[in-house]
């Protein structure tokens, strides 16, 4: 989605040619994946910070631009909500203290664009929904001024004409109808980058599926919208229901355009094949490449295509095809949320790709361990969190999540031993993970709880958001955060 786009509306002789570019970019990437040596190299990880943009009274601050323009750094760039922005980190490898390196930068880049912010009478706040958001900040008005986001609202609506629909059961209850993309600007999330060789491809995206349920389950910080109580990780169901853009019409399509995937895979061809043939184009903008004649003549092959098509299916781990450094592949690892701060988001980074690394290298788990209860654990996690009830290869019953991460910390310290991490590195930040569980102290958790102990006074939301970033900014972990009162 960071591709430039001149256009906000297209033919359909344009749509044409694009899914024949698809096809063609799908046969060229297999080609690519069969080359001896392709994408071979040391794990690298990167990430990418999404945040808020508030006013002094703890509204979206629909000022994007010139907070970007005022922070004057490459990394940072405009998100689909004008009250957002994304900070993208120095991709390092995996072996060492890189998670020590992502939590300094991503520290310094989010004083700086507060920095930024303040010049325009604002903040920024990492968290996964905005407490303070109205149904009234979501008109089209609301969306950034760049072209692509323009074309991407006008794609989507190509493809789906009536209203999306919203249907959120939690504690409370939330549905509701919005005519545009725009309440894909709710959620902000913190994604992780691991880059994988192909042959190694399919072990860790099907341990990246398996892994992302008991760490979801303990990384909780979006537990409402719109004023009500949902579930533990609320942005997942409604990151779903805002771009899903199926109807009635097309009853065979199980997955929406964001989803966790239906099945085990065996290649990453198989899933860049699978968002070609099930989800149409929404921004056919064609590149002057011949993809299959640049691999036949042994080069290395843009697709430009096929990478921005890719950009617009927003699987919660997803297949990244990248050009640069002789080309790769990474897993984006996209379910987990901003925030509450840097720690405690390199903590869930640290403990995610443990787990992903230890599951990865013993494979055989998958022989007996069916997709639906990896897909079952996702969603209970997201709805429940801790008190979530999980499966696991192994054991013959579900058990508390709780009981759970315990038991699979060991195996994530394993994971980033094998993977040449610091031990000091490790036992830091899974710490922070393992006291979360005994404290039973997420960020959905404390927001409950500071909002309980504002009940009733006018403005709680807005209080318990001040509060909230206050104690962001001290750096100090969410489970040491003081009971609210």
């Amino acid at each position: 989605m960071g591709q430039q786009v001149a256009k906000e509306r297209f033919s359909e002789a344009e749509y044409g040619r694009f899914g024949e570019r698809l096809n063609d970019s799908v046969a060229a990437l297999r080609e690519l994946l069969g080359r001896p040596g392709f994408g071979a190299g040391p794990a690298t990880i990167g990430a990418e910070l999404e945040l808020f943009l508030i006013d002094q009274d703890g509204r979206p601050l629909r000022r994007n631009k010139e907070v970007r323009a005022a922070a004057a750094d490459k990394r940072v760039v405009l998100e689909l909500g004008s009250f957002n922005l994304e900070v993208n980190l120095t991709p390092l490898p995996l072996a060492g203290r890189p998670f020590t390196a992502l939590e300094c930068e991503a520290r310094d880049m989010m004083l700086m664009v507060d920095e930024a912010a303040r010049s325009q009478g604002g903040h920024v706040v990492p968290i996964g929904i905005l407490p303070t958001l109205t149904e009234f900040d979501f008109t089209r008005d609301a969306m950034s001024d760049e072209t692509r986001y323009r074309a991407l609202s006008a794609g989507i609506r190509r493809v789906r004409a009536e209203p999306f629909r919203v249907q959120i059961h939690g504690v409370e209850r939330l549905e509701l109808e919005v005519e545009d993309v725009i309440l894909e600007s709710a959620n902000t999330s913190w994604q992780i980058h691991l880059r994988t060789p192909p042959a190694d491809f399919a072990r860790v995206y099907n341990a990246a599926q398996l892994a992302i349920g008991p760490v979801l389950a303990v990384s909780g910080n979006s537990p409402a919208f719109l004023g009500r109580d949902l579930w533990e990780e609320t942005r997942i169901a409604l990151f779903e229901a805002s771009a899903d853009d199926r109807d009635m019409e097309r009853p065979w399509r199980v997955d929406g355009r964001v989803c966790f995937g239906s099945g085990w895979v065996s290649g990453a061809e198989e899933l860049f094949e699978h968002s070609v043939r099930e989800y149409e184009p929404v921004m056919p903008v064609m590149d002057d490449e011949d993809p299959l004649a640049v691999v036949r003549a042994g080069g290395v092959p843009r697709l430009a295509e096929l990478r921005l098509h890719q950009g617009t299916v927003w699987q919660w781990n997803r297949p990244v095809y990248d050009p640069a450094d002789g080309g790769h592949l990474r897993v984006e690892l996209r379910a987990l949320p901003a925030g509450p701060t840097c720690v405690d988001m390199t903590a869930n980074a640290a403990f995610l790709l443990g787990l992903v690394v230890a599951m990865a290298a013993v494979p055989e788990w998958i022989g007996g361990f069916s997709f639906a209860d990896a897909y079952r654990n996702f969603y209970r996690a997201a709805r429940n969190g801790l008190d979530a009830t999980l499966a696991w290869p192994g054991r013959t019953e579900s058990v508390p999540a709780a009981e759970l991460i315990v038991d699979l910390l060991p195996v994530a310290r394993a994971g980033l031993a094998s993977a040449g991490v610091e031990e000091a590195e490790a036992s830091r930040l899974l710490s922070i993970i393992e006291s979360r569980v005994r404290l039973g102290r997420t960020g959905a958790i404390w927001q409950r709880r500071a909002l309980a102990s504002l009940e009733g006074e006018p403005g709680a939301r807005a209080a318990m958001l001040t509060r909230y970033r206050e104690l962001a900014f001290t750096q100090e972990p969410v489970h040491t955060w003081p009971d609210p009162s």
